[in-house]
């Protein structure tokens, strides 16, 4: 598609603009000149009706002024009183013809005496005469043609006198809306027909009518309107040369600017930008040479940095990875092509399940559900450990981190822990079988001390016995506590620290708990005060843990407790949950996280018998499982460890 230069798009847009100006403006003139021509042709023959019609009322006012005076001649009364009727006729004939009369007469009694010409007229008026009582003069003034064309002449228009009578009759006038108008209203009237502007106004007994011809004024008009449109097109084209010079000027700058603009986009960072004139294109070529020079320093930055991201891709240990959208492969480093034994230029587009070949402990992948780049798309950054099956048939455990997505790319680290996974394993089921193996003996113990206390107390033994086998009971207790602690903690390394699922009376767990701690407390002579919600609701859990997770929270209760100290059980109910929790006057717990593995405490915090560090990573491990949550809090001068399990609906 070709694309329009810039030049020639300004001429255009400039041409058009003033252009379709042009045409407004004239289109707009001729409506405002039409209107203007109307108003005018409207307001001459309203005039000239109003003039017309002051000549008729002035002829009228004449007539009345021409009876009044020849009513007052003597000679007159004298031909009256003579009986002389001719004389009288001559005299009103010379009195007609100065006056520009049509008729006048002599009425003695009602009927004629004398008369000269015709009286019929539109304009007539009487007088009594002085000189005679009983007589009247009568004169009269026809509105003929002669009459009508002198009034024409007078006012400059043409003036017709039309009866009322012949008005309403002639139905198929043009004129007929207008004089119906003014007949029915008595008020003046004037409008545009199709051939002529005409005013109408009512007189007694007749209508008024001034008109001007439309031609004339059409012609003018037509005339102006040639000019202006001739005016029109000399100006669009002088602006279309104006601005044809212009844009030539404008574009040169532009094309230039253009041109660089392409040079940066194709790679070239070294050539300046070109100068430019004027206050606009000046700021936007020097805003261009700072944008070049940023891109140039912005690219040298980043080769650098890509050269130092090749070298520590290339120089770790660990194998990275990237893939896109798709989990296609788009980049491998070489150790992850030598831990994963592919080629890079073979494997990248592929699947990324295809080259790791990842598989489950029952043969399947973890592609669709249990994919680490699937999860750190939602979840954040996530890791995994995933044992591979490679195309020699050899078998890899390794680490997978995975990183989110940024932009369409998302990196995976992968660290190869075979040797590492296969020690764990094996430090796993030494301990789990020393565990066992322990665990055996010292339960058939245990029973054997609580069988032998039990006749020790029947027979009335020696205190000193009893108090031997005490002291044994309670070391073989910290003993198992240590075992299930061990045991515990192997199965959640091994992944299998799933829980049963049935209802639990947490009552009977709480009493279990202060029955296997019992002994350990009674030795340092602590008190147990145990105050929980009645009745405690049922949930469904697991009863053998959560027993174990109160005989930890008890027994460090008991180690870290002053001798002689109170230790206190307690609870609430929230909503949806119970809160149960154990607290004693220890000195508190150390700084940092105490839920790790292995934390102890240290300095003068630590008792004497100290354990392994498990217990409190236990106790949260379990209560997560359950689907709750572990705290450690400072109560004044107490230490609180609470507990909080969800309440759900039991079966």
């Amino acid at each position: 598609m070709r694309r329009t230069r810039l030049s020639t798009l300004l001429i255009g847009v400039n041409a058009g603009l003033v252009l379709l100006a042009v045409v407004c403006v004239v289109f707009a003139a001729m409506g405002l000149l039409r209107r203007l021509a109307d108003q005018q042709a409207l307001a001459r023959v309203e005039l000239a009706g109003k003039a017309a019609l002051e000549a008729v009322e002035r002829s009228a006012e004449d007539v009345r002024t021409s009876a009044r005076l020849l009513g007052e001649r003597p000679t007159v009364g004298r031909l009256l009183l003579e009986r002389d009727t001719a004389g009288l006729t001559a005299f009103l004939d010379r009195f007609r013809q100065t006056s520009h009369l049509t008729g006048c007469a002599i009425l003695v009694g009602g009927r004629p005496f004398a008369r000269a010409g015709q009286l019929g007229g539109r304009l007539a008026a009487e007088a009594p005469v002085v000189s005679y009582p009983g007589a009247t003069a009568s004169v009269a003034l026809a509105l003929d043609r002669s009459f009508v064309e002198g009034v024409s002449t007078q006012v400059g228009l043409p003036v017709t006198v039309v009866s009322a009578s012949e008005a309403a009759e002639r139905t198929d006038d043009p004129r007929y809306l207008l004089r119906d108008q003014v007949l029915s209203t008595g008020q003046p009237a004037s409008g545009r027909l199709e051939d002529a502007y005409v005013s109408i106004l009512p007189i007694a007994g007749a209508l008024v009518e001034t008109s001007l011809p439309t031609q004339p004024i059409a012609s003018s008009l037509r005339g102006f309107v040639r000019t202006l449109l001739l005016l029109s097109l000399w100006v669009a084209l002088l602006a279309t040369a104006a601005g044809w010079l212009i844009s030539r000027r404008l574009a040169r700058p532009v094309q230039a600017l253009t041109a660089a603009a392409a040079r940066i986009g194709g790679g070239d960072l070294s050539t300046p930008m070109p100068r430019a004139a004027g206050e606009e294109l000046g700021t936007l070529a020097a805003t261009m040479e700072e944008t070049r020079l940023r891109l140039l320093r912005l690219t040298s930055e980043l080769r650098r940095r890509q050269a130092e991201g090749e070298a520590i891709l290339t120089g770790i240990t660990e194998g990275v990875f990237s893939v896109d959208r798709d989990r296609r492969v788009r980049y491998l480093n070489p150790q992850a092509a030598a831990l994963l034994g592919v080629n890079p230029e073979e494997a990248v587009g592929r699947f990324c399940g295809d080259v790791l070949r990842a598989v489950l402990p029952d043969g399947t992948r973890p592609c669709d559900e249990q994919c680490p780049i699937l999860h750190a798309r939602f979840r954040g950054a996530t890791r995994a450990t995933e044992n591979l099956l490679l195309a020699d048939g050899t078998r890899r455990a390794v680490v997978v981190n995975s990183s989110p997505p940024a932009e369409d790319r998302q990196f995976q680290v992968l660290r190869d822990e075979t040797d590492v996974e296969a020690a764990r394993r094996l430090r796993d089921s030494v301990l789990a079988n020393i565990s066992h193996e322990f665990r055996t003996p010292l339960s058939a113990q245990l029973a054997s001390i609580e069988l032998l206390l039990d006749r020790l107390q029947e027979r009335g033994g020696d205190p000193e016995t009893e108090a031997l086998v005490l002291s044994l009971e309670r070391g073989t207790l910290r003993l198992t506590q240590l075992i299930d602690n061990l045991l515990e903690s192997v199965r959640i390394e091994a992944g299998q620290g799933s829980i049963r699922r049935a209802a639990v009376a947490l009552d009977e767990v709480v009493e279990e708990a202060v029955s296997l701690t019992a002994p350990l407390i009674t030795q340092r002579g602590q008190r147990l005060q145990v105050d929980l919600p009645y009745p405690l609701p049922t949930l469904v859990g697991d009863a053998p843990r959560l027993t174990q997770v109160f005989v930890n929270l008890l027994a460090n209760a008991n180690k870290f407790a002053p001798a002689g100290s109170e230790i206190r059980v307690g609870g609430e109910l929230e909503d949806h949950a119970i809160a149960l929790w154990v607290e004693d006057e220890g000195p508190g717990l150390p700084e940092g996280e105490v839920f790790h593995r292995f934390i102890r405490s240290a300095g003068d915090g630590e008792p004497e018998q100290s354990g392994m560090g498990l217990g409190l990573w236990i106790v949260q491990s379990i209560v997560e499982r359950h689907g709750g949550s572990v705290a450690a809090l400072r109560k004044g001068a107490a230490t609180r460890m609470r507990v909080t399990l969800p309440l759900e609906a039991v079966s």
